[in-house]
């Protein structure tokens, strides 16, 4: 006994963890189930995906790029043979490239290169969801003389009554306006004074006729904001250091203006590079002639002089003035011109800076080209240079009075004090130089020549005669080189590839918004399948209910779906016995043994949780399925709370079981016999107040009783017992208990019902038939269930039967994907 009580507390244990536990493995099956069950919404979802696909590259601006790419060559030919350096800082090797790629990112060259472009108006065709720009194919041009700053930026619609006359409209602050224009005149209005051209009627009266034509409109546009917009869509990129070779590519709605915009930043590219070389050239020619003048005056002066002395005092003979030259003389003579011109240059500077109370950096390089004091000069200078470009590009940013230009000014003003310190101080050092070389002059003079007074002011004159000749003559040859330099500047730069139209966008790009659009098409599926596979609760599968239960309940069988739809349970195996719906009957009657093999007349009792799992349908034709096999079979309807077994075989419910266990009628004036023979049932009867108190009056066991002498087979069809309790009376006392689930209909909590009458109300016998499987549809299901009804008898097995009312098989595509939604 002790056994016995370990053996139940054991039992009830399993039981209350069977009920408790919620499957965590993932089934592939039961996931794969869901993916066809959804099929129809994973179609749409793909469908809806294409859909955007196609709505984005149809109303996506499209955006082409065009680019360039250009070889920076810093040689110069004249330079190279006149043995010329260059001082414009564009030969650095080592800083041209970055330069280069800032200079053409900058916006004063982007305006200067749009400035040179046809880019003050912009022609477009509005269409419904996109404007298309139309650049130079506009059929009209469009001059502006004066405009209000109101229109600036505003569409102005253009519409045309012929050839020769049409109307513009356009709106501000709310307010329509509107003026007519006759061709190629100019009309002044308060707010634009413009002049309209037809060129291209033709097209015009094309885009007239058609169903859906495009109005025109322009744009006056704001130099400002179109370098704006241009230097947003421009990228230049360095593509190898070692080949010193740049990428210039430029984004635009319309691929010409594109490619236009393009080129054009090349050639003014390299027409600015040679204005810059240039530009140093004129300037060292110009401050060249300046000396000139001033050298030459000097010059005449010293000639005049020579001249005058040489009337006055005549000198005899002119070998003891070369006699009395030496080579030392000569040479410190030499460096005492040398040094007097950089004295000359460093005033000239301190004279320019004094006077305009500004530096020129290119002026300031020109001037100490060539002298010992170029390096010194030139760091502060190039220093101060880059504080000047940094300071105009950081003014398109931000205000004069900001605090980033008070900062940059403080240090542009501390540059502009170090350089004029500097230049003083290389000033004052080569006055002192020059001082101490005219004094060695002096004493050189004092101590090797002794010739008389005026035979020393002679070669006096004549060593300042050669000096200012000698200085004149230098500077007639810079200026001849530096001509001939100037008149050689060319701009060196190669474009390795000119910009051609692009026949493709750049974006929307086709193959990554397919992808995209597909991907999200996917996801959305898998996400809905995969809440559907964790939101699941119905019964799929015999497999799914013995793993609930532990393997505990025996199972039967399956009953697949008719093909049909049938209003009610009905008896079916008889129409084709050779059908796979009666094949599975009979697998189900030939189960039956295992359940009770024992001789005498037996009682079947069928229930479910529910209405509509298809109790009524299988009591039916399982009782048909026996009465084929010869024996003598009886039905009871004792769902008398919704009777269906007078449905089934179409007959009268006025007298049944409710008038049998009230004593009203006999047993024998209730059966009814069937068209199949052995086959007999009793009907519901009228629907009685207290069924539950029929099914257990002693009148319920003497008709029991009465029907086994004559009967082999007593099916009893027993309310659903999840909703009321009046059938677990019979279900206890059955021989045949059998406990009904319907595929894709009946939910997983259902099996704890079954549990409930396996381990409390201790109804051993109890068996369970799977109703309404999809065998053909549903693989994951008939996979599981270990029958393999695969005989291929005539039926096909598609939409099945149901006990409640059901709609009407759908003939249309259209109709049966909405139907498929709908039951979703």
């Amino acid at each position: 006994m002790f056994q016995d009580i370990t053996n139940t507390q054991q039992n009830l244990e399993q039981y209350k963890e069977r009920l408790e536990k919620i499957s965590s493995e993932f089934e592939l099956g039961l996931f794969i189930h869901i993916i066809r069950k959804s099929i129809l919404w994973i179609l749409l979802f793909f469908a809806i995906a294409a859909f955007l696909f196609y709505a984005y590259i149809r109303y996506t601006q499209p955006i082409y790029e065009a680019s360039t790419i250009l070889q920076l060559r810093s040689e110069n030919t004249p330079n190279k043979i006149l043995n010329i350096q260059s001082f414009t800082g564009a030969d650095d090797n080592n800083n041209s490239l970055s330069e280069s790629i800032e200079f053409l990112k900058s916006r004063d060259f982007i305006k200067r290169t749009i400035s040179k472009l046809p880019l003050q108006y912009s022609y477009f065709n509005e269409g419904t969801f996109r404007s298309m720009e139309a650049y130079t194919s506009s059929p009209y041009k469009v001059e502006v003389s004066d405009f209000s700053p109101q229109v600036q930026g505003q569409h102005l619609y253009v519409e045309f009554k012929n050839k020769t006359s049409g109307q513009i409209s356009f709106v501000l602050n709310k307010i329509s306006y509107s003026f007519n224009f006759t061709n190629d005149q100019w009309i002044t209005t308060p707010y634009i004074t413009f002049k309209i051209t037809i060129f291209d009627y033709k097209a015009i009266i094309e885009n007239e006729s058609l169903v859906k034509k495009t109005p025109y409109y322009f744009t006056i546009n704001s130099l400002q904001d179109y370098v704006n917009r241009c230097k947003s869509n421009l990228q230049v990129k360095l593509l190898s250091d070692a080949a010193k070779t740049i990428r210039i590519s430029f984004s635009d709605n319309n691929p010409i203006k594109a490619v236009d915009i393009v080129n054009k930043l090349a050639s003014e590219f390299k027409e600015s590079d040679r204005e810059r070389k240039s530009e140093s050239d004129n300037k060292i020619i110009k401050f060249i002639d300046e000396q000139l003048d001033t050298s030459y005056i000097k010059l005449r002066d010293a000639e005049t002089s020579l001249q005058e002395f040489k009337k006055a005092h005549p000198v005899q003979n002119s070998d003891i003035i070369e006699a009395a030259k030496s080579t030392r003389v000569n040479s410190l003579e030499d460096r005492v011109m040398n040094n007097q011109i950089q004295v000359d240059l460093l005033e000239n500077i301190v004279k320019k800076m004094e006077e305009t109370n500004s530096i020129d950096a290119y002026n300031l390089i020109s001037i100490v080209v060539g002298t010992e004091y170029d390096e010194a000069v030139r760091a502060p200078l190039e220093n101060l240079e880059k504080l000047l470009q940094r300071k105009e590009e950081m003014l398109y940013d931000v205000t004069p009075n900001s605090g980033s230009i008070r900062n940059i000014n403080y240090l542009i003003d501390i540059q502009k004090k170090m350089l004029i310190e500097t230049v003083r101080a290389l000033e004052q050092t080569a006055k002192d130089k020059v001082n101490n070389l005219e004094n060695r002059t002096d004493l050189v003079k004092t101590n090797y020549y002794k010739l008389p007074e005026s035979e020393l002011e002679f070669l006096k004159l004549q060593r300042l005669y050669n000096i200012h000749e000698k200085y004149y003559t230098l500077l007639l040859e810079k200026k001849t080189e530096y001509s001939i330099s100037e008149k050689g500047n060319i701009s060196h730069n190669i474009v390795l590839e000119e910009a051609v139209i692009p026949s493709t966008p750049i974006s929307p790009d086709k193959t990554i918004a397919l992808s995209i659009s597909m991907a999200l098409g996917l996801l959305v599926s898998l996400l809905l399948v995969l809440i559907r596979y964790l939101l699941h609760n119905e019964v799929n599968s015999l497999h799914e209910i013995t793993k609930q239960t532990n393997s505990s309940i025996a199972t039967l069988g399956i009953i697949p779906k008719y093909k049909k739809d049938i209003p009610v349970s009905q008896l079916l195996v008889d129409k084709n016995p050779k059908s796979l719906i009666a094949e599975a009957f009979r697998s189900v009657r030939a189960n039956l043994q295992f359940i009770s093999n024992e001789p005498g007349p037996k009682i079947m009792a069928v229930t479910s949780t529910i209405s509509g799992e298809g109790k009524t349908f299988v009591a039916i034709n399982l009782a048909g399925i026996i009465a084929f096999a010869g024996k003598k079979v009886i039905i009871l309807d004792l769902d008398m709370r919704k009777p269906k077994i007078h449905l089934g075989f179409n007959v009268q419910n006025i007298k049944g079981m409710s008038t049998m266990l009230i004593g009203k009628d006999i047993p024998e004036d209730c059966i009814q016999h069937s068209a199949l023979e052995n086959l007999d049932f009793i009907t519901a009867g009228p629907i009685p107040p207290n069924p539950s108190e029929l099914i257990i009056h002693p009148r319920m066991d003497q008709l029991l009783n009465y029907l086994k002498g004559i009967y082999d087979m007593i099916i009893i069809d027993n309310p659903p017992i999840g909703l009321v309790t009046d059938g677990i009376s019979m279900i206890q006392r059955a021989d045949y208990p059998i406990y009904i689930f319907r595929a894709e209909y009946s939910k997983r909590n259902f099996i704890q019902n079954l549990d409930r009458l396996y381990n409390e109300n201790k109804i051993k016998r109890l068996s369970i038939i799977l109703n309404g499987v999809d065998v053909q549809g549903n693989r994951y299901g008939y996979y599981n269930y270990g029958y393999g009804y695969g005989y291929g008898y005539g039926y096909g097995y598609g939409y099945g039967y149901y006990d409640d009312h059901q709609k009407k098989t759908e003939k249309s595509f259209l109709k049966r994907l909405m139907t498929g939604l709908k039951k979703e």
